[in-house]
């Protein structure tokens, strides 16, 4: 036999080996036939709150959506479990939730000490910080003394207090347990500073009595990078959730939008979006999906540009550039790993 012939043979062996095991968690996954997803307790507008017609909509929802589709072919094959910061991780670790996907930041000590996985980065946040215009402040670095509204057991709080110390600062922190205190806090003039990751913050500001009194200070504190956590352990069901957000970002590098991906489809002869669109090889069989995952994902979902966009992007209320959260290719760091 031929080495390219064995090399092939070998390849299809690991293929079909793989195809063939499935972890406990991906497996009740599809046995219960959803996605037990943890959200935003608060409802965090662009990233997880429900809308007008009573659907959860956001950033961090049409992760879950991806999943249940790559999984039932169905973005409504999705339970939602409202969490706060100080509820979610012992959701995850119990069973209560099968992913998390709360504006929650991949960190070492989550990574290690709380037994997680963060499969991928679906939003590049920073700290920030926001003050009502007739405080007169510029800079987060004229803060001294002033009081500051934080939401109690996030990285938030302990980027703020590290941020004072830096800097030869005091602050008196106004501490709550979820996001809605804050904010009615914050804009009871119980504080003169809120603080949290920039996103929230302009997320933040559309619920305020007066929306445009307020200003997000320029400074970004930390680095924040969001994304979905799962328990440690269970490789296959980490797979399927970091490959549906792959297959997102990969559609819009090639162009591919919910508009078009069936057009595509049909008509490329190019191999690797032959591939991609599981027109080629068996890679959703690899994951313990179905070979079109990624097609089915971008035609029901759409592309990361354009759930970012219709999200929290220029086309929303929010009204937030791209910067960090662009394609690689546009100088950003969203980046899929190859679909081969």
């Amino acid at each position: 036999m031929r080495l390219s012939s064995l090399l092939g043979a070998s390849a299809l062996i690991a293929l079909g080996a793989a195809a063939a095991q499935a972890g406990p968690a991906l497996d009740a996954v599809k046995s219960k036939g959803f996605v037990q997803c943890g959200v935003n307790v608060s409802g965090l507008p662009g990233f997880a709150s429900v809308n007008d017609q009573n659907e959860w909509s956001g950033i961090d929802i049409d992760l879950c959506k991806a999943v249940a589709v790559a999984l039932f072919n169905d973005p409504s094959k999705v339970k939602y479990t409202p969490l706060n910061a100080k509820e979610r991780f012992t959701a995850l670790q119990s069973g209560q939730i099968d992913v998390l996907s709360r504006n929650t930041t991949n960190t070492l000590s989550r990574d290690t000490s709380l037994g997680l996985d963060f499969p991928a980065i679906n939003y590049y946040d920073g700290q920030g910080f926001m003050a009502t215009k007739d405080l007169g402040v510029k800079s987060a670095l004229e803060l001294d003394g002033a009081s500051v509204c934080v939401q109690a057991g996030t990285t938030t709080e302990l980027n703020l207090a590290d941020f004072f110390r830096a800097n030869n600062m005091q602050y008196q922190g106004v501490v709550f347990e979820n996001n809605d205190e804050v904010l009615a806090a914050y804009d009871g003039g119980r504080c003169d500073v809120l603080t949290t990751d920039a996103s929230g913050l302009y997320s933040t500001r559309t619920k305020l009595q007066d929306p445009d009194a307020h200003m997000v200070l320029p400074e970004i504190i930390s680095k924040e990078p969001l994304g979905p956590a799962v328990r440690q352990g269970d490789d296959e069901w980490a797979d399927v959730v970091r490959w549906s957000f792959y297959a997102m970002v990969q559609a819009e590098e090639f162009g591919i939008t919910s508009e078009n991906v069936d057009q595509i489809a049909a008509e490329t002869e190019n191999p690797d979006i032959q591939r991609f669109l599981g027109k080629l090889d068996e890679l959703g069989s690899a994951l313990g999906v179905s070979n079109d995952f990624a097609h089915q994902i971008v035609k029901q979902i759409g592309n990361y540009g354009e759930s970012f966009e219709r999200n929290v992007g220029m086309d929303s209320p929010l009204q937030i550039e791209r910067g960090l959260n662009a394609l690689w290719t546009e100088g950003g760091l969203q980046y899929a790993m190859p679909f081969r």
